[in-house]
């Protein structure tokens, strides 16, 4: 976009050592390091200066004194600044120097643009969008970037001459997500097996350690972070504060809100009221990648011994494919939506799981699609090789939850039975049971 164009970029040095400094017992400090590292980007645009600044203040008078020097009003003064979360170290006041550059130099210059980015959306969030500060209200245009949806992790593949079914797709769907970095590791000559024996199982594979190394990178109090998905992780429906505190061993407040905010607005999370009970919030762990690091790599100690190959078949592997499918529907509700005519209607998601007792047996429905117009969508989600055959058994099943969900909902709400699955229905059997299907390609359109 801006090739060419640019006048000072510079990108933060990533924290991702941080722990294993921490470890050796070393006490460099980060924001000299992250200040050094600035002086050679202003050097590298052309600065004089030979020492390095020595606090951030200092640092943007430099870069005021290098943009005055070399270009006038005639042209575009264009700032770049990458990862800009790593450059706020620890009691650096980052925020104070930025603050000053902009307010007492650059927005008094209308050929000036400062792009910023980051990582981590919570801190792009909290101290540039929602700044209550020095900047409040001067940000121009915010973007954020969603993973790829299933048709443009498709047309991505496509791009690259990766020959794949959309069948295939969706299961890297499932282990990866929509990240370009991660999809960019498949190759056009091997299976999706070999493909994830190659990225995740293989001696030297690239996503062994990924999982550490992005947490690291994205959050400041890592280790919690992590604690909090894992314990999501544990849990197919999610967990509420209360779940979580007392499985996490920690005190319900401000730091735990922020935290979930994080990991929300990072698409870790999902955050939806409980079914039957909107006082009560659930937190749903939703991210592909996570799902199935914690699931094949930590939980199991011979991840390294591993070859997807031969464990595809598994039960183990059957079962998470089911669950992992579900997190691909909640990831495209807005094409699920499509696929019902519904687009232009208000809905709220959610999914509902009832125990049991000694004397009924309890259920669970994968998702509920609350809507407006009277109607609520009971959503079965089931990844089969095949067509989905609605036998005498499941009919029972079927029809039971819906009498169950029937007492749930006001009288005026009707409920329609929703099947969504990789190749649609087989037409025997029960296959009337449901109103709409709604098959894996429809989870590949594009969305207007």
């Amino acid at each position: 976009m801006f090739e060419d164009r640019i006048c000072f970029r510079h990108s933060g040095l990533s924290p991702a050592d941080d722990e294993a400094e921490k470890a050796e017992g070393k006490r460099n400090s980060k924001m000299k390091e992250q200040l050094e590292h600035f002086h050679r980007s202003l050097i590298e645009y052309g600065s004089k200066a030979e020492k390095a600044p020595k606090s951030w203040l200092e640092a943007f008078y430099m870069l005021e004194d290098l943009l005055a020097e070399k270009y006038d009003k005639s042209r575009r003064i264009l700032v770049f600044i990458d990862e800009i979360q790593w450059l706020d170290t620890p009691r650096a006041k980052f925020m104070t120097g930025f603050e000053a550059f902009w307010n007492g130099w650059a927005c008094h210059r209308k050929n000036v643009m400062v792009v910023v980015c980051g990582s981590s959306s919570s801190w792009i969030l909290d101290n540039m969008i929602n700044n209550n500060g020095g900047l409040y209200g001067r940000v121009t245009y915010e973007m954020k970037l969603h993973p790829f949806s299933l048709y443009e992790c498709e047309t991505f593949f496509e791009s690259r001459s990766v020959n794949m079914s959309r069948y295939d797709i969706v299961q890297a769907y499932m282990m990866v997500g929509g990240i370009p970095y991660y999809l960019k590791h498949f190759e056009k000559n091997l299976s999706l097996p070999q493909n994830i024996d190659k990225i995740f199982f293989a001696k030297n594979s690239v996503l062994k350690d990924e999982y550490n190394r992005l947490f690291s990178s994205l959050f400041t109090n890592s280790e919690i972070m992590k604690s909090i998905t894992y314990a999501l992780s544990t849990k197919r429906r999610g967990l509420s504060r209360k779940e979580l505190t007392d499985y996490v061993g920690i005190t319900d407040g401000g730091d735990l809100s922020k935290q979930l905010k994080a990991l929300i607005n990072g698409d870790f999370i999902t955050e939806y009221c409980s079914f039957g009970n909107e006082k009560e919030t659930l937190y749903k762990l939703t991210d592909p990648f996570c799902n199935f690091y914690l699931e094949f790599m930590k939980k199991t100690k011979s991840a390294g011994k591993k070859n997807w190959i031969n464990i595809e078949k598994s039960p183990q592997v059957r079962t998470w494919k089911g669950y992992a499918f579900e997190n691909v529907c909640w990831n495209h509700i807005d094409q699920i939506k499509a696929a019902l005519g519904i687009s232009g209607v208000v809905t709220t998601e959610t999914l509902w799981s009832k125990r049991g007792s000694e004397d009924t047996n309890g259920t669970q429905i994968d998702l509920i699609i609350v809507r407006n117009d009277n109607v609520v969508n009971m959503c079965e989600i089931k990844f089969y090789s095949d067509e989905f055959d609605v036998d005498k058994e499941y009919h029972l099943v079927l029809d039971r939850r819906k009498r169950l969900l029937q007492e749930m909902i006001p009288r005026k709400a009707a409920v329609h039975s929703t099947l969504i699955t990789t190749f649609g229905i087989k037409r025997s059997g029960y296959f009337g049971d449901f109103v709409s299907v709604i098959s894996m390609d429809d989870l590949f359109c594009i969305l207007k």
